[in-house]
């Protein structure tokens, strides 16, 4: 009687599950859908959801239409650039607060974490100025240098709480037998963060990738834009012509659901962990 209990609860389960992924998969499906359908079929009543022919021409329109290509590989230099620059600043600083002894250390942590508390619209002027003064404005500089400068609040938080659940004998034995901060950091605490390395990257792709307002606001040139501002562009140049914009999208939705997918289990594995110790 219990086995049957626990076979129901667990049959529930997987009914709501697939329940809610069907609903949040449903969109991503009804895009796909729409980006192979001529014009004729998007608002047909009752609606299609499969097509009755494949419009492939549509994905061809979205490179003759704007600088497709162009504006991928902009995405994808601002996005690997700042990957590495906040796996690596953020982890740096994270093992600081989390691996060594200083004094004021929890009061700067609290500090770095109030920072989180701070709307981006309240220092955005500021900083556009700040860049400006710089001669960084039309330049990558600004959507890439910050990420080498910390890494973010959360990314900091993140690593720390998943550097407490190591343990500190193994970075004692280190000290002794003579490793330095920086090769305790590399070759020990690096390799055993795996899987919050790659949430930070993961989270550091998808925002990046989607970040529309900062290329909108230090970048003028239109040949520089990113997938973001390029879409935005297209639906409003082509905002009648709903296959080919359908196609732009999904096409700048595919590297994060490979990405996403490719690094799932290190996602969940972080969130997991992470809060075991601190």
């Amino acid at each position: 009687m219990i086995n049957r209990k626990k076979a129901l609860k667990k049959l529930y389960i997987y009914i709501g599950l697939l329940v809610c992924s069907a609903v949040l998969i449903l969109p991503f499906l009804w895009v796909l859908s729409t980006s192979l359908k001529a014009d004729g079929q998007i608002f047909a009543i009752p609606p299609q959801f499969i097509p009755e022919s494949l419009h492939w021409e549509n994905y061809s329109l979205v490179f003759q239409r704007m600088p497709f290509l162009t504006y991928f590989l902009n995405s994808t230099f601002i996005t690997v650039v700042s990957i590495i620059g906040t796996v690596l600043s953020s982890s740096m600083v994270a093992y600081a607060f989390a691996c060594l002894r200083w004094p004021g250390r929890d009061g700067v942590f609290i500090l770095v974490l109030a920072t989180m508390m701070l709307p981006m619209q309240v220092t955005m002027i500021p900083v556009f100025v700040m860049f400006k003064d710089l001669g960084w404005l039309n330049t990558f500089k600004p959507l890439t240098v910050p990420a080498f400068l910390g890494g973010g609040a959360f990314n900091i938080f993140l690593l720390r709480q998943f550097f407490l659940t190591i343990p500190p004998s193994l970075l004692d034995a280190a000290r002794i037998d003579g490793c330095s901060e920086f090769r305790i950091y590399w070759n020990i605490v690096m390799p055993l963060a795996k899987p919050a390395l790659a949430t930070v990257a993961i989270l550091t792709f998808l925002f990046t990738w989607n970040d529309f307002l900062g290329p909108l606001i230090y970048l003028s040139d239109q040949l520089k834009g990113t997938l973001a501002l390029g879409l935005a562009m297209f639906t409003g140049q082509h905002q009648n012509e709903w296959g080919p914009l359908m196609a732009a999208s999904v096409l700048m939705m595919a590297p994060i659901i490979i990405i996403f997918f490719m690094f799932q289990k290190y996602f969940i594995q972080a969130f997991t962990s992470s809060g075991i110790k601190g």
